[in-house]
């Protein structure tokens, strides 16, 4: 810890009056918008934080959009990204969860058996081309034998955000969103009812960032991501976090 003081200490010429620019994945949004606002006010830089489907993001990073760190939704974006020197490092901040949620109580069972009874109107879940959370809401629905029989209800989100908003508006009934989209660090009980798929129907949601402009504020962002602080509001938010305590840029 009082390596990581000196570290920011060193860096405060650096950073004063400067910015740092994050490209976030949209399941991310709320809990980066707060952390943000906590870096913000610990240190002279402004945040500008952009969200989206980490698919985007990527089309906009390899042609030249001008952000300093990836915030991504999965492992394999920061480290194409990282192969095609797009950036110079990147590492795991954060794993996921997916559920499937609606803010109708009782609606969702436990076991997730509304999937198969299949008495809803609706079901929505982000565009798997671009959006992780997408990718594994179809290979819940692949594993559960159901994706064929499910896809005349589907709709799909161009982001797990629009997914949520689809959801949380009644344009579907329900749909597998992020558990950070739903819980918040104070604690409160969820809305609705929500069901969560069992380890092994989807693969890991290994959550990676990419270091793309090397700058005195893009690593003092991510050096406050170890602190205590940091990582409790990102658990808050329904993460689990790595066991290692820093994502170290080298």
């Amino acid at each position: 810890m009082k390596i990581r003081g000196l570290l920011l200490l060193l860096l405060a010429p650096w950073l004063e009056a400067s910015e740092v620019r994050l490209a976030v994945a949209s399941n991310a949004e709320a809990a980066f918008a707060a952390l943000a606002e906590r870096f913000e006010a610990a240190h002279d830089v402004r945040v500008i934080l952009v969200s989206g489907s980490t698919g985007r993001h990527h089309a906009q990073i390899v042609n030249g959009a001008p952000f300093d760190l990836l915030f991504a939704a999965d492992a394999e974006t920061p480290e194409r990204l990282h192969a095609s020197g797009h950036a110079t490092a990147s590492g795991t901040y954060a794993y996921g969860v997916l559920v499937l949620w609606s803010p109708q109580p009782g609606l969702i069972d436990r076991d997730g058996e509304i999937l198969r009874t299949r008495t809803f109107r609706r079901l929505a879940y982000a565009n798997p081309a671009v959006a992780p959370y997408g990718k594994a809401a179809e290979e819940v629905m692949i594993a559960m034998d159901l994706l064929d029989v499910l896809r005349p209800r589907l709709v799909r989100g161009s982001s797990i955000g629009q997914t949520a908003h689809f959801v949380s508006s009644g344009a579907a009934d329900l749909g597998f969103i992020a558990l950070s989209q739903i819980q918040k660090p104070e604690g409160s009980a969820i809305p609705g009812s929500l069901w969560f798929p069992p380890a092994g129907s989807h693969a890991p949601l290994e959550q990676k960032w990419a270091l793309l402009n090397d700058t005195p504020s893009a690593r003092a962002f991510l050096t406050f991501l170890t602190t205590p602080e940091a990582r409790k509001l990102l658990e808050g938010y329904g993460y689990t976090l790595p066991e290692y305590d820093a994502p170290d840029p080298g």
